[in-house]
Parts: structure tokens; sequence; C-alpha cells
């Protein structure tokens, strides 16, 4: 009778080498999904990377030609911009002052706004793309009128803004700013005042 031990099977047999340690298989040759993917996955990488560096558009998106017209912007933003902070040291947790200081800032904001709005740029982008901004400072101003509503009346709630196309309207007022390099007309941070 033969036992365990002494049965051979040929097939394990034939993966032994002559120390009785199992043989590395050598792989069979063959084109596997990898060897595939891998160098097209490479080509891609590197097509896109040398395209986005050194063909794609580098002008912003929402960049105007009418220089002239967003200096002046910023010119009229400005001051408002400092006005705004300096109201934040009269900040209180009384929902009446604070109500206050929200309307009061935001007056402040829609004669900026009014301002800015009075002269319209020249080239035919800023033309198209400014009244969207505008419409979107005027959903701003809006909200805050609303919000100092809602502290009037007592509640204590923290600020919501609307959002466009499932952007934060104050998003896409500081990107459009800060591509026409007019950064005290991003809407302010930090605090509601």
């Amino acid at each position: 009778m033969v036992t365990h031990d002494e049965q051979t099977d040929p097939e394990v047999d034939s993966r032994l080498d002559e120390y009785g340690h199992f043989r590395r298989e050598e792989r069979r040759g063959g084109i596997t999904p990898f060897k595939v993917l891998f160098p097209i996955g490479v080509v891609l990488f590197v097509g896109f990377w040398t395209w986005a560096l050194f063909f794609a558009s580098k002008t912003a998106v929402n960049k105007i030609e009418d220089t002239a017209w967003t200096e002046r912007a910023e010119e009229i933003c400005a001051p408002v911009k400092a006005e705004l902070r300096s109201m934040e040291l009269l900040a209180n947790p009384s929902l009446a002052i604070r109500a206050d200081l929200v309307t009061e800032s935001t007056d402040l904001l829609a004669a900026m706004l009014n301002d800015i709005e009075a002269v319209q740029p020249d080239d035919p982008k800023g033309q198209a793309i400014v009244p969207d901004w505008i419409a979107d400072w005027r959903i701003l101003v809006q909200d805050r009128y609303n919000y100092a509503e809602r502290l009037r009346a007592g509640q204590n709630v923290p600020f919501t803004e609307s959002a466009v196309r499932s952007v934060p309207i104050t998003e896409r007022i500081e990107t459009f700013a800060g591509d026409n390099a007019m950064p005290s007309c991003a809407p302010p941070r930090g605090s509601i005042v």
C-alpha cells in the first residue's frame, strides 16, 4: 500500500526543480489588456499635458478687453470695500444692530453697483458678459436684504446665498472680478456686513 507521502503527482513533479522547489513558470507571450491600454494611456496623458501647457488658451474665460472699464470699476469699488471693512468693527450680537449693519452695507453695495452699471464696456465680449455679472450682483444684493429682514424678524440664522447653475453667486462674482483685475469688486468675505 502506498501512503500519501509516497504518491507522486506528475503535474506537481513537472513544476519542481532538481532540488524539490517549485519552478517559476515562464510567462507566455501574447497580447494582454495591460499591454494595450498602458501605452494608450501614456500617449493620452502626455498629449493632454502638452496641449494644456503649450497650446491651450491662457486667457481667462471672463476676461474682457475694455481695461478702461475695469479700471473705472475698481476705482468705484475700492472705497466701498474700505468702508465695509470699517463697518465690520461695529459688529454686534444684537439682531437689530446686525440687521441695520447688513442693510447699511448692502445699500453701499447697491450704490456701487449702480455706479459701475452707469457705463458699459466698449468691447463686444464685455457688452455680452458684464450684464450677467451685474445680474449676479443684484441677486446677491437681494439675498443680503432678505437676510437683514430675517434678522429683524428675530431669526438668528446664518446667511445663505443663491446659486446659479449650482455655483454659489459669490463665487461667480469673485471669478469675474479676479479675471479682470478688479479685486475690490469681489463680494465681501468672512463677514456679512
